[in-house]
């Protein structure tokens, strides 16, 4: 069976045959420890590449609503506290950058109770007249920062604005390591167009805006006076008063169906769509979380605002007080893609399967490039007490 010991995914930036020396790590998921010498070496820079946050003592942890602030419209205050962040012991399909779990303390907040819709996305748009990456003309120069030195410039033809779409395959396969199986480059997908040119959203106004990559969701953030949470607020939020379990409704798979838009039957062959869906579901589809949040597991991933770091679960750990608000790595680090640049996104998709990818578990967490939007990926956003009293929040 494939991806026995963890989930494992890395979808690779290949605009076409001619560029498979081009790889734009996405993420990786249920990954074996197979490259030794980039794990030593990210060893070696952690102290340079984490940024932990020092514990303090001198202001109390927030925990309540402060009874002068007004919780904002499709908002929902998420308890301060400290937690038990990465891994739960029994959770037998956790990876080791899940582990080991570790002590943080978040000051309270107010988050989306959905992820942001084509309809509020599209309010930004037309206010502001933003175009997003994906509709950009592509920029070689930038591209190729990130891509091992010498790779050869792919015809202006290809270079061409689009982004990454996901595409059934025709037949069961057995290597579920080689994701250019499913996932192609599509010349002309965007959030208007979330699988190419003849899609659209016309009708879809209420499901999760996709083809967002981090400085689009960074663009909405500024508009709407807010921010994409943390790595650490996005886990507290899915937990809500879960402290110990697998997903957020406690320990029991056989509910995911019920309480989550994820793949069901053979992946990427065919969906049984036991759930209700295929491919994305409106917001609001399934069942809350115990604070009111709504698609914290499957649906769509979202960015958080972390760097992703190999090894920052373990220079946490090495704390002797719960970390108080981490804001992730200082820098960028991915044993498995030393070229990218990633951030941490959470909570899964409509692509996520037992036998492939299982993180809608509320400790997943996935690495994907700051300028790759997808059609299974968006944000939500959050806001906290100091910004509501400093700022008008649309």
């Amino acid at each position: 069976m494939p991806f026995s010991d963890a989930e494992s995914i890395q979808i690779m930036k290949r605009i076409s045959a001619f560029l498979c020396s081009i790889t734009i790590a996405f993420c990786v998921l249920h990954c074996k420890e197979k490259d030794k010498q980039a794990i030593e070496k990210s060893e070696a820079v952690e102290s340079v590449n984490t940024a932990v946050a020092t514990p303090t003592k001198e202001t109390p942890l927030l925990i309540d609503k402060p009874n002068h602030i007004q919780t904002p419209k499709n908002m929902v205050w998420i308890t301060g506290g400290t937690f038990k962040q990465g891994a739960v012991p029994q959770d037998k399909m956790a990876m080791s950058h899940e582990k080991p779990a570790h002590d943080v303390s978040v000051d309270g907040f107010f988050m989306d109770i959905t992820e942001v819709t084509n309809a509020q996305f599209k309010k930004f748009v037309d206010a502001t007249g933003y175009k997003t990456i994906a509709e950009r003309a592509v920029d070689w120069q930038e591209m190729k920062k990130q891509l091992p030195e010498g790779t050869p410039k792919p015809h202006d033809s290809i270079l061409q604005p689009g982004s990454l779409t996901f595409k059934k395959t025709k037949t069961p396969i057995e290597n579920l390591y080689d994701f250019l199986q499913w996932w192609q480059w599509t010349i002309g997908a965007n959030w208007k167009k979330p699988r190419g040119p003849e899609s659209s959203i016309d009708g879809k106004e209420n499901e999760p805006v996709v083809q967002i990559a981090y400085e689009d969701a960074q663009a909405y953030c500024k508009w709407a006076n807010r921010r994409l949470p943390t790595e650490a607020e996005w886990e507290k939020a899915a937990r809500g008063n879960q402290g110990n379990s697998i997903y957020f409704w406690g320990d029991d798979v056989s509910e995911l169906p019920a309480m989550a838009n994820s793949w069901e039957g053979l992946f990427p062959f065919k969906n049984l769509k036991n759930d209700g869906y295929e491919y994305r579901a409106k917001v609001k589809s399934y069942a809350p979380n115990d604070f009111g949040l709504y698609d914290m597991a499957g649906n769509v991933w979202e960015w958080t605002s972390d760097w992703y770091h190999t090894n920052y679960y373990k220079k946490l750990a090495n704390q002797n007080e719960p970390v108080r608000n981490p804001k992730g790595a200082s820098s960028p680090f991915n044993a498995q893609s030393p070229y990218a640049k990633e951030k941490v996104m959470k909570g899964g998709s409509f692509l996520c399967n037992a036998s492939y990818c299982a993180s809608y578990r509320i400790s997943a967490r996935m690495a994907t490039s700051t300028d790759s939007s997808l059609e299974h990926l968006g944000f939500r956003t959050v806001v906290t007490v100091a910004m509501l009293e400093n700022s008008k929040v649309k």
